[in-house]
Order: structure tokens, then sequence, then C-alpha cells
């Protein structure tokens, strides 16, 4: 008997400043469903996830949530007032005796349950968020955006978490490898309508481009019968006046068809034009070191960056990634050894924390108030590589429009920050680009684009990232911190490394220092030599799970052993087989945890 929907919605309309964003919007979420939600930034990606939460309320159509289903949705700026801890916000949602379940999410989201909420930093309640999320478990899951200020082996984590659960969830997400690992369906918004395919985000581009060159086509034929129309209303309406009155009513039809369709989103006009070469030698690292409070965060680590060398820096949250590039570009001094800049080095910094934006100021201050950009006696004019350019215009090869340009920057969604940050770098010439986390918030085409402009990029790219596919894509050196003060060169992107380095356990996080409690409350712990207090209650949970598992097996093997499956059906064959495998894999794994926790509590 087929399950009910987890969520339906039905001829969902809504309007934000006068602007249409959804028009008599549908779609459903069946239970167990794997969604991809993409769209270009501004499209209403966000939005539409807050009607399905049922946080915004829509002008017009229904929400339809089946009586017992929850659905939970990860908030970006968590309300955390009322909570001392981030802890205890996560585990404001559970019954009594389950918190077990945050500290579970919180080791693998590498936080602290016992932070401060008064000196949490916007990414820790990121993570408290959606610890929140995952501690409660719903039937849906609304996820947005859920890898920001996660790092690799944390953003790996929760990739398997979202394997494993039986949930259904829907994905906002710029990690093309993360998307492209979870899911089995897509919902693309795309000029305020909702498509949907049955396949994962992996074939989403060839689908988009299919979609768009149909479209090409019918807009070519509709416009090649306008243009026969027309000409026929001039040299023949006089004759048949009466007669042909319907076909010139047609004419106007098509007319009204062609105004009405709406102008695809371009692409940004984005250009990286090097400035004069530097010399060849552009950084030279000697045998550098960098405590904090008695903490190696380097140590003795030398390094050569060449000309036209790309070199990613990598490595857990709180170990120092963001430290080493400060020291390589000259902002901090190393405590030992020496850095030293090549000649005619001329730099771009794109700032992670987007420092280089005033919040309050508009789009249109924040390029003509920069000092480097601004054109003497001309307000309304920039400097865009030594060459003056209305500012409006500068803006809208970013995306941007008239009205946008004198909003407040807060108003812009992150990836709208991330493209005008883009603008500012892009605007002078360089030979050296310095780029820390500059995927975070991009639509899949801006990211297209600036992994085409970093890889083309007549000079140097020094560059921190999460993304693992962007660092495979566009690098050819990764240094890999790997805590305690050691850093070791590889050749290559992330999957490079992964080869080079073999297999091993990932490097613990180094936390961030935050000051703590003066009473923290005491955390539930084990011997020393016994079972911890998570890996107790992970230890009474795997025999539950293993049954789950071998039952889910079973029945996948029931359905393949039809011999005309393939035949019939190759699609459900397919995605069976796929099945199978992934289960089989996860039974084997969680039958050796639990003998190694089994035999770890038995001393």
């Amino acid at each position: 008997m087929a399950r009910a929907p987890l969520l339906q919605l039905n001829d969902i309309s809504l309007t934000f400043g006068g602007e249409p964003l959804f028009h008599d919007l549908s779609l459903v979420v069946q239970p167990g469903d794997r969604v991809a939600l993409v769209g270009r930034n501004g499209s209403g990606k966000s939005t539409l996830m807050k009607v399905m939460g049922g946080l915004v309320e829509p002008d017009s159509g229904e929400r339809i949530l089946p009586p017992g289903v929850s659905v939970g949705y990860m908030e970006q700026h968590p309300d955390m007032s009322g909570f001392e801890t981030l802890g205890a916000f996560a585990a404001s949602g559970l019954e009594p005796g389950e918190e077990y379940r945050v500290e579970r999410v919180a080791e693998g989201l590498k936080f602290d349950p016992e932070l401060p909420v008064a000196t949490a930093s916007g990414g820790e309640r990121r993570r408290a968020a959606l610890a929140k999320l995952l501690a409660e478990g719903p039937e849906l899951m609304l996820l947005d955006e859920p890898t920001n200020h996660l790092d690799i082996q944390a953003i790996q984590w929760l990739e398997e978490e979202l394997k494993s659960t039986r949930a259904g969830f829907v994905l906002i997400s710029h990690d093309r490898a993360f998307l492209t690992a979870l899911t089995r369906a897509t919902l693309w918004i795309d000029r305020g309508q909702v498509r949907r395919q049955e396949e994962g985000f992996e074939r989403f581009e060839a689908w988009r481009d299919k979609v768009w060159e149909e479209e090409d086509i019918a807009r070519h034929k509709l416009d090649r019968k306008i243009k026969a129309e027309a000409r026929w209303a001039v040299e023949g309406i006089s004759a048949r006046r009466k007669r042909n009155m319907g076909r010139v009513r047609a004419l106007g039809d098509l007319r009204a068809e062609r105004a009405a369709q709406i102008k695809r989103q371009g692409t940004a006009a984005m250009n990286l034009e090097a400035g004069p070469k530097s010399g060849r030698k552009v950084i030279e690292a000697k045998e550098i070191s960098k405590t904090y409070d008695g903490k190696p965060i380097l140590r003795d680590f030398s390094l050569l960056v060449n000309r036209g060398d790309r070199v990613a820096l990598v490595g857990p949250n709180g170990v120092g990634k963001t430290t080493l590039l400060k020291m390589l570009i000259g902002e901090l001094a190393p405590d030992t050894g020496t850095v030293t800049l090549g000649t005619g080095v001329e730099m771009a910094v794109f700032d992670q924390n987007r420092a280089t934006l005033d919040d309050d100021a508009s789009l249109w201050e924040n390029l003509a108030g920069d000092p480097e950009m601004r054109v003497s006696g001309k307000a309304d004019q920039i400097l865009v590589r030594g060459q003056p350019k209305h500012v409006v215009g500068y803006l809208k090869e970013f995306l941007f429009d008239e009205r946008q340009a004198r909003a407040p920057v807060r108003s812009l969604s992150g990836g709208e920050k991330a493209r005008l940050i883009l603008a500012k770098i892009m605007a002078r010439p360089s030979n050296l680009l310095v780029l820390d986390e500059p995927t975070n918030d991009l639509d899949v085409e801006t990211l297209d684009l600036l992994q085409e402009l970093v890889s083309d990029f007549d000079g140097t790219v020094l560059l921190v990232s999460h993304d693992r596919d962007f660092l495979d894509r566009t690098v050819s050196t990764t240094v890999a911190m790997e805590g305690d003060g050691r850093a070791t060169v590889y050749a290559g992107g992330w999957s490079d490394y992964l080869a080079q380095r073999g297999p091993r356990e990932p490097v613990a996080e180094r936390p961030a220092e935050k000051p703590k409690p003066a009473a923290p409350k005491p955390r539930a712990s084990a011997p020393k030599d016994g079972l911890s207090f998570t890996e107790k209650h992970r230890l009474e949970a795997l025999p539950g799970e293993i049954d789950r598992l071998e039952a889910e097996i079973a029945k996948l093997e029931e359905l393949l052993s039809d011999a005309e499956l393939f035949t019939r059906e190759p699609v459900k064959f397919r995605k069976a087989t796929e099945a199978l495998a992934e289960r089989q894999e996860k039974l084997a794994a969680a039958e050796e945890e639990w003998l190694t926790l089994a035999e770890k509590e038995a001393g």
C-alpha cells in the first residue's frame, strides 16, 4: 500500500517587493526522498524551503502536512536567547534522557555542547542548529547550506549520517561532491517555476542544458512565426481585412506570448585580469613556526610558491589554515623562520568573513567608496582594471540590477555578497589571488565560472577551501595541515592528496580557543579505559541498526531475485543493486564497530 506524501504544496504564489517569486507552484515530497534543491542565487531557494517548513506564509495556495508527520528546518540564524550553552539549545526539543543524541552528533560536527551561547561564533551556532535537527530526527529534514562552516572531515561525517538516515530530506548546498553523493531527485527553481527530475544532482547540469536548448529552439520558432505573420499583415491585410481579422488577432497573441516569456538570468561577466608578471619566485617560506598560547600551529614549515602555482591549504577547522595563509602573504609574522614575497607581487584577497564589505552601506557605496576604485570628481564611476566605468553598469555584469545598487549590502543573500566581493577584487589587476573559502553560497553557474577563471588565471593562486570538487578542479599543490604543527605538501588536488596520504584516520580537530563558563556543567564520562558516554549509547543502538540493515538487505535480495527485473525495469534494477551494495557495506561497518566497542567494554 502506497504511503502518503510527507509534504505537498498546491498552487503556491508568493510576491516579494512587488515582484512575483513563485506563481501557481506545486510539488510533493515523498517518504524517503533525497532531493537537491537548486537554482540561481536570488531565485528563492531558501524562501521556498521556509514555505515548506511552514515558516513563511504564501500569498495563496496550500501547504498540506499529513497528521503526525514531523518536519525539521535547519535555521541559518537560530534564536538562542534563553539558552546558556549550545548543547542546551541543541537538546531543547528532546525528551528527558535523550541528550546523548546531541553528544553523538556534536562529536561528528566538531562543536563543544558546553560552549556558552554568548561567546559562540556564527559558525558554531549554525553547527548547533544542525545538531539540533539531526538529534531530533524528524521524518522530513530541510537543510539549507548545512556544510557551511564545516571542515572536510565534518562534511564527510555528515554525508555518511545522511546516507544512513531513513528520513526524507531536501538539501540546498554549493558543495557538488556532497550533492552528488546524497541526492536521488532534483528540484530546480528557474524563473519562478519548479521542475522535478527523478535523478540526483549528478545529472542536473545535463538536464538543465537540455531544457534550455529546447526552450531556445521553441523561442526561435516563435520568432520566425511572428516575423512571417507580421510580413503577411503588412502585405496582404488590406485586401482581406474582414476575413482575416482573426489572423491579425492571432498575431497579437503570438507577440504577447513572446513578451511574456521571462528572460533567463545570464552568467556573471566575471573577468580575472592578471597584472604585470611577478618575479618567478612569488613566496618563499623557510622553516617558519607559529605558536598560540603554548600550542603549536606550525613547526619548521618550508614552501616555495612559483609564478603560476595554485596552492590549496586544507585541514580541520581550528588547525591554523587562515593563520598560515596570513603568514604567507605577509599579514602575520611567524615566530621563527622567514617569509619573503617576490618582486612585483600585486595581491587581491577574498576574505571569507566578508570584512571588506560594509553591511550598512549600499552596493554603490561599497564600490565607489573604495579608495582604490574611486574616480576623482565622478561619483557615479569607478576604476575597473584601470578604466573608468559606471557603477551600475559594472554591477550589472555581476547580475545586480539598478534597484539593488542603492540597497544596503545586508539585504543581499550569501551568494550575492560573495559576488560583490568578487566584483571588488576583479576590478583591479593582480598577479596573486588569495581566496579564503570563496565557494560558500555561490550557485552552480557562478561556481563553474569561478572555477574556470581560477584555472585560467595567468598568475598565482593561494586557496583555502573545504569544497572537494572545487579543489580537484583548480589546484596543483595541496598543503595538508595535520595538527600539532605538522603541515605536509602534496602534488595535485584533494583526491591526489588522499591517494598519496594513504588510508588512515583523519586528524581530530584542534578546537578553537573559546572562553569557558566559570562553572561548567559536568559532562557524563566513563572510566579512562572503558567506554565513553557516547560509545556506550552507540553500543546499545548498534544491534537495532544491524537488524534494520539485515531486513533491508533481505528485501532487496528478494526483489533482485526476479530474473525479469533487469529487462522489465532497468532503472529499478540499477537502483536496487546500488542500494544493496550500500547496505551491505554499512552492515559490515556496523558489525565491525559493534565488535570493537564490545571488546573495549569487556576490557
